[in-house]
Parts: C-alpha cells; structure tokens; sequence
C-alpha cells in the first residue's frame, strides 16, 4: 500500500489515498480542493522515494469540513495563597480527505561539491 509524508501546519502527517485526517486551519471553503505540495517521503512496497520536498510530487485532498477541537484547560494553582487562573482554548482545525498521491518519481537536486 503506498503512502506519504506531508508537512502543512508545522506538523508532518502519514497519509494514505482515502485517509482522513485533521490538519490546522487551511483557509479554504468546504468542498473545494487543495493541493499539498510538501511531500517529504512517499514509499510504495519496497519502491521508497525521499527529498526536502520531493520536486513535483504533490497530494490532492478535498476539504470536509471546518471544525474546533475539543477544549484544552490549564489550571495553575499554589497551594495556601488563594491563586488559582483557568485559561483555556479550542485549536481551528480543517477535515481533509485525501484523494491522491501524484508526481512521484524524481528526488530534489542536491548540490555536489
């Protein structure tokens, strides 16, 4: 089964044709398309293709839906001087179905010296 490596976010996710996975917030509306362009790695079998990004590889995935995660609560407290704060807050997210893995093949160009 092949499969890649893609950063979008500050974060790397392995994906597979027909995942679904929840990426931070890409400006885009539901239902359109978007192209990932920095795939780190792609491996199909034994076949496995590496770069920094790899040159012409790209995935296309469909946007599901936009949503929030679920809420995240720090609570700092010292104990015997009456302080205690409750912060909190919901991370953006967007739903991206993956519809396919393309242009795979050629590796970046690295400098020889």
């Amino acid at each position: 089964m092949a499969f890649a490596i893609i950063k979008t976010g500050g974060r790397q996710y392995r994906v597979a044709e027909g995942d679904t996975i929840d990426v931070d917030l890409l400006e885009t509306e539901v239902g359109k398309q978007v192209v990932l362009s920095d795939v780190l790695m792609h491996a199909d079998g034994d076949k496995v293709t590496h770069g920094a990004p790899i040159e012409d590889a790209k995935v296309t995935a469909e946007v599901v839906e936009q949503r929030k995660d679920k809420k995240v609560v720090a609570y700092k407290f010292r104990r015997r001087k009456g302080y205690h704060r409750t912060v909190g807050h919901r991370r953006k997210l967007t739903r991206l179905k993956i519809k396919s893995i393309s242009g795979v093949g050629k590796k970046s160009a690295k400098k020889e010296a």
